[in-house]
């Protein structure tokens, strides 16, 4: 059977916070079968822990947060988007900030953390949440599904109007039982355009961006010297954030996501209707030789990074 996967030891980081833009260091310490991730801020009295859970994302306004009182984790996306990836059932995420850094933008760089903490399989079943009936959640023209499907893929279209993006493909389907999350999706970074900084900031987000932790597009052309990392990376990033937002639930899942024009906010509202629908879903554990039904694989070559 596929086991459950914890860190081999501790492993720290330091950055900033994208929309804080203040200074976060970060520990990922290993945690007991069943624990899951539990994000502690160590930098208030008691250490108060917010353990994951769709039903307490408080905030979706350009970001995934935990809210759990006066206490809050927010831009939790790209780590948890890399522990799917990975397969990371159960961690300790330290934090002496209320959000989690940056880094460049993507998942990559928590690729490269974690693996070099090493993964330790655990005594124990891994399980997933295996699609039984399809689930959908709309609002307006933006919408996500969920259906039944015998391993795991993720698809998304976008629709921007900018000359950047039209140029780039605008919809993707990755299959991940022979599409690698590490080469395929982890490397794709957070955007954002000139026009809306301003906007950002008076609302205290995007105060740590910059060229370089997104892509920054003004009303023609992308501002990166080094332009995109793939020729779709817009719409891969969405695939990226969609992952993260699933991996609330604190399992892979087993079956097909889709996401048109959505965002955190539909990706979370559509995990609480699947959670409230329990005759959609089941939990379910693997055979070692199912692992390709699973988004994560032993692949995890990073290249171009």
């Amino acid at each position: 059977m596929l086991k459950q996967r914890t860190l081999k030891e501790s492993v720290s980081t330091l950055g900033i916070g994208l929309h804080s833009g203040k200074k976060v260091s970060m520990v990922l310490r290993p945690a007991a079968v069943n624990t899951g991730v539990v994000f502690r801020r160590v930098d208030l009295d008691g250490y108060p822990e917010i353990a994951l859970h769709p039903e307490i994302v408080g905030e979706t306004t350009l970001c995934t947060a935990l809210v759990d009182g006066a206490v809050k984790v927010a831009t939790i996306e790209h780590l948890l988007s890399a522990m799917a990836g990975l397969g990371i059932d159960n961690v300790y995420v330290d934090i002496d900030a209320p959000e989690i850094p940056i880094m460049d933008g993507s998942a990559a760089p928590f690729l490269y953390l974690l693996l070099s903490a090493g993964i330790e399989e655990q005594k124990a079943a891994k399980r997933f949440i295996r699609i039984k009936q399809s689930v959908e959640f709309h609002r307006g023209d933006s919408w996500a599904s969920l259906k039944p499907y015998d391993g795991f893929k993720a698809s998304f279209a976008i629709n921007f109007s900018h000359p950047a993006v039209n140029a780039t493909g605008q919809t993707v389907e990755i299959d991940f039982s022979d599409q690698p999350y590490a080469s395929e999706i982890a490397r794709a970074r957070t955007f954002g355009f000139m026009k809306d900084i301003e906007l950002m900031r008076s609302m205290s987000l995007g105060l740590g961006g910059g060229l370089d932790n997104a892509i920054v597009l003004d009303d023609f052309r992308v501002l990166n010297p080094d332009g995109l990392r793939y020729q779709d990376e817009f719409v891969r990033h969405k695939v990226l954030d969609a992952i993260g937002d699933l991996y609330t639930l604190g399992h892979g899942i087993i079956g097909a996501f889709h996401g048109h024009k959505a965002g955190h906010a539909i990706n979370n509202l559509l995990v609480r209707k699947l959670l409230e629908q329990p005759e959609s879903w089941e939990i379910v554990t693997l055979a070692a030789e199912k692992n390709r039904q699973a988004i994560f694989s032993d692949n995890y070559v990073l290249a171009g990074v």
